[in-house]
């Protein structure tokens, strides 16, 4: 049986793309405007990459590149850039542009291919934000311009949207994203059931347990060239951090000394993994501070990302070790698409899938190391110590009452 064939727009280092591809599907076409995305794309796989601005690609040349024809496409998929509607930003100023956004553009050129190619069935991939309960425009608009086309072009696209965790699905990483699927002919579609539970669930489910970092990263080797060490202000406390806490360890609600107000950084700052649960997020544009670390107090290896991001392992990751960690930060777990791209297959396409999962991650059946003892406060940061405020709420930091020229208020802090 030939592949099925897959249109892939806002492609990154392949995540989708990769999971797809498991599950016995082709990309045709890629389109990725990031040099060094397009680098790992062509170092890793022989797909037809169109290393452009998609606002500046025409449908049919995104189809000539293809080799197919309007409506021949058996799958769109793609990860439109979601900042304007990211959890973080929210947090940070109480609102925002979100459709106002020039960025927010990059919806509907998902959404003009869409059209315009016909696929029979497409999958879109977003950030949480973009279904908040009042701040669902972005959700809104995609329903509305899904009805303009099947109006013009008499088909029957409807949006079935839900938000997964990819840990449910045998992800050895706690990473929440929409995902909106829809069919030409108008079918239903039921996401798949999630397969894991956290452990004290599991039991009761008869589901299996949530796959671990340690499950994902304890066969892995890190390199002598490899340096991982942390560096700047806070490099020195993370040894004191207990596994799988942040630096909310020390503020006067953890267990710690008081060095900081409750919530008043990053969620992931100074943010350690534990070898019994799950990673935490990998983050796409971290700070020297921001996690997730290793639990041996120091940066994950591109190697270890990718583990946690499910990549095959012969994905070759081009750049800087900068560029390897945004490119993978920004990636969906592969297993993740390898699960919905089997449900979309046996259920839109009329494919029924074969075999097992081929990303699926092995759960170890030794028993997990116990957490590391962490170290003792280093005397330059006891200074700190002390009373700090709680952060006040959404769009209320340090700096939320800085003043843009039209005189609007500016949050220059974002805060999670």
């Amino acid at each position: 049986m030939e592949p099925l064939r897959v249109i892939s727009l806002y492609t990154g280092a392949g995540g989708l793309d990769y999971g797809f591809e498991a599950a016995g599907f082709e990309t045709t076409a890629a389109v990725e405007l990031d040099g060094v995305c397009a680098k790992t794309l062509n170092a890793s796989r022989s797909w037809p990459i169109i290393s452009a601005d998609i606002n500046d690609v025409a449908t049919r040349d995104i189809l000539g590149t293809a080799g197919l024809k309007r409506g021949e496409a058996d799958v769109l998929i793609g990860g439109p850039p979601c900042q304007p509607f990211s959890k973080s930003g929210f947090w940070a100023t109480g609102s925002t542009k979100r459709l106002e956004d020039p960025r927010a553009s990059t919806l509907e050129n998902y959404l003009r291919v869409l059209e315009e190619a016909q696929p029979r069935a497409f999958l879109m991939e977003n950030v949480e934000g973009l279904g908040f309960r009042g701040k669902d425009e972005g959700l809104t608009y995609i329903h509305a311009r899904l009805d303009e086309i099947n109006t013009r072009r008499r088909t029957r696209y409807r949006a079935h949207t839900a938000v997964l965790n990819a840990a449910d699905f045998g992800v050895p990483q706690l990473r929440r994203r929409m995902f909106i699927v829809g069919a030409r002919d108008g079918r239903e579609f039921r996401f798949p059931s999630p397969t894991h539970a956290a452990a004290d669930q599991a039991e009761h489910t008869g589901q299996r347990r949530h796959l671990t970092a340690w499950d994902a990263l304890r066969k892995v080797r890190v390199s002598a060239g490899d340096d991982l060490r942390l560096r700047g202000k806070w490099a020195d406390l993370l040894p004191t951090i207990p596994e799988g806490q942040n630096y909310l360890w020390h503020t006067e609600r953890g267990g710690g000394e008081p060095l900081f107000g409750w919530r008043r950084r990053y969620w992931s700052f100074l943010l350690k993994l534990a070898k019994n649960a799950p990673s935490w997020t990998i983050q796409a544009q971290p700070g020297p501070a921001t996690g997730p670390f290793h639990w041996a107090n120091r940066r994950l290896s591109v190697e270890e990302m990718a583990r946690l991001q499910t990549f095959p392992s012969d994905v070759k990751l081009i750049g800087t070790y900068a560029d390897a960690h945004r490119q993978l930060g920004n990636a969906v777990p592969s297993l993740l698409a390898e699960v919905l791209a089997r449900s979309i297959a046996e259920q839109l396409l009329d494919v029924t899938p074969r075999g097992r999962l081929k990303l699926a991650v092995a759960a170890t059946s030794a028993p997990i190391p116990p957490a590391e003892t962490p170290a003792p406060m280093p005397r330059k940061y006891l200074a700190l110590r002390g009373v700090h405020a709680a952060h006040p709420g959404t769009g209320k930091g340090y700096r939320a009452m800085e003043r843009a020229p039209s005189g609007g208020a500016v949050i220059s802090e974002e805060l999670l």
